[in-house]
């Protein structure tokens, strides 16, 4: 099993960067392909990013492609979510989690582990 705690959310205007950090401790950070998913208010959870394993293999969702960049560091026990050029659609919770699925996958579940999530605001 693994414990994630999400940081990094606030309050940026349209335009702006977040960096968001996902820290994992119990089994192996390793053994766990981790991905981001979103939430809005009176909204369905969905899918950011995903990365695998090893970190070689990253996937998007469509709305966040070009601005958005998930990356690992096994070595740490972290997985970040750089986003840039944030829009007011980008509001919402943010949340981390981590599947031990064998391919990328952006399924939510298909994660079984998740964090508590970190808001983040966009102000126009």
């Amino acid at each position: 099993q693994v414990q994630l705690v999400e940081s990094g959310g606030g309050l940026v205007q349209a335009g702006g960067s977040l960096r968001l950090s996902c820290a994992a401790s119990g089994r192996a950070f390793s053994s766990y392909g981790m991905g981001w998913f979103r939430q809005a208010p009176g909204k369905e959870r969905e899918f950011v990013a995903a990365i695998t394993r090893s970190g070689f293999s990253t996937r998007y969702a469509d709305s966040v492609k070009g601005r958005f960049t998930i990356y690992r560091d096994n070595a740490k026990n972290t997985v970040s979510l750089q986003m840039n050029s944030l829009k007011p659609e980008d509001t919402a919770v943010y949340y981390c989690a981590a599947s031990d699925a064998m391919v990328l996958t952006s399924a939510p579940n298909t994660y079984p582990f998740w964090g508590q999530g970190t808001q983040v605001t966009v102000s126009s």
